[in-house]
C-alpha cells in the first residue's frame, strides 16, 4: 500500500513540475525522447523531381520565387540557383510564404540537407514547412543525429512523432508528400472539426491521417484558434536547407 501511495504522489509531483516548467516558459518540457522511431532505409528515387499532375498549382519551378512573399509582404529573399532549380534558406531574411491561400490540399515538395554537417540535434539543418501557416512539418538532418522525436524530420513538430525515420544523407534530396484536411471553426470560434495530416516521406508513410491538435507551439501546448484559408510557410532556421519542385493541388 505505502509503495502504491509513494508512487502516486511522485507522479504527481511529476506532473506539476512538469506543468511548473511550461507556465515559466521552458522548452523542454514539451520535448520526447523516447520510442525511437526505427531507422528505414528508403527505396525511393529522389534524384530526378517528380513532374507534376496536369491539375497542379506550380508553387516553385526553380525560375523564380514570384509565388513568395515574406510575412510582411514584400518579395522573398531566399538565394535562387537556377541550374539545380533550387532555391536555399537565406539566413536574416526570414520565413517565406505563399501568396496564395489553401485550405484541404494535396502537397509535394522536395528538400536537401547541406552536404557539410555543422551542428547536432535541432541545431542541424533546421527548417519546416507550415501548413496554412500554423501547423509545423518538421525539417532537420536526422541522418545519424540524435534529437527529441516529436521534433525530428516527419513529426508535426511537439505533436506527432514519425512512424519512421526514412532520412537520406546530408546532400541528397527527400521528398515530402502531404494530404491535408484544414480544421472547421463553429460561429463562436471553437473547433468542429480538427485537421488532419497524412506524409509519406522518400515513398514511405511516416503520419497517417494524424490528427493535429493545434497550431505549432515551441514552449507549452498547441490550441487552435478559429481561422481560415492560409498559406504554405517555409521556415528560415538559420541552416542553408534547399527546397526544389513544390507544387499543390486543392482538394
Amino acid at each position: 500500500m505505502f509503495s502504491k501511495i509513494l508512487l502516486i504522489v511522485s507522479l504527481s509531483l511529476i506532473s506539476v513540475f512538469s506543468l511548473f516548467a511550461q507556465e515559466k516558459g521552458d522548452p523542454k518540457a514539451t520535448e520526447i525522447w523516447e520510442p525511437v522511431p526505427k531507422i528505414v532505409t528508403p527505396g525511393f528515387d529522389t534524384k530526378h523531381p517528380m513532374p507534376p499532375p496536369s491539375d497542379a498549382i506550380i508553387i516553385f519551378n526553380g525560375k523564380d520565387l514570384s509565388q513568395f512573399q515574406n510575412k510582411d509582404g514584400k518579395p522573398a529573399e531566399w538565394k535562387l540557383n537556377a541550374a539545380e532549380a533550387s532555391v536555399t534558406v537565406e539566413k536574416g531574411k526570414g520565413d517565406i510564404q505563399t501568396k496564395q491561400k489553401f485550405g484541404d490540399f494535396q502537397l509535394h515538395i522536395e528538400f536537401r540537407e547541406p552536404s557539410v554537417v555543422v551542428g547536432e540535434s535541432q541545431g542541424r539543418g533546421n527548417s519546416g514547412i507550415f501548413l496554412q501557416e500554423k501547423y509545423e512539418l518538421q525539417v532537420l538532418d536526422c541522418y545519424n543525429n540524435k534529437t527529441y522525436v516529436n521534433g525530428q524530420t516527419g513529426s508535426i513538430y511537439k505533436q506527432a512523432i514519425p512512424l519512421t525515420n526514412v532520412c537520406k544523407k546530408p546532400g541528397e534530396w527527400q521528398t515530402y508528400d502531404v494530404i491535408y484536411t484544414a480544421p472547421h471553426f463553429k460561429e463562436d470560434g471553437s473547433l468542429e472539426k480538427p485537421a488532419f495530416v497524412t506524409v509519406i516521406q522518400n515513398g514511405v508513410l511516416v503520419q497517417n491521417h494524424t490528427e493535429i491538435i493545434g497550431s505549432t507551439a515551441y514552449i507549452g501546448k498547441p490550441a487552435y484558434e478559429k481561422h481560415g484559408k492560409g498559406s504554405i510557410k517555409l521556415q528560415d532556421h538559420g541552416n542553408p536547407v534547399s527546397f526544389r519542385n513544390i507544387w499543390i493541388r486543392e482538394l
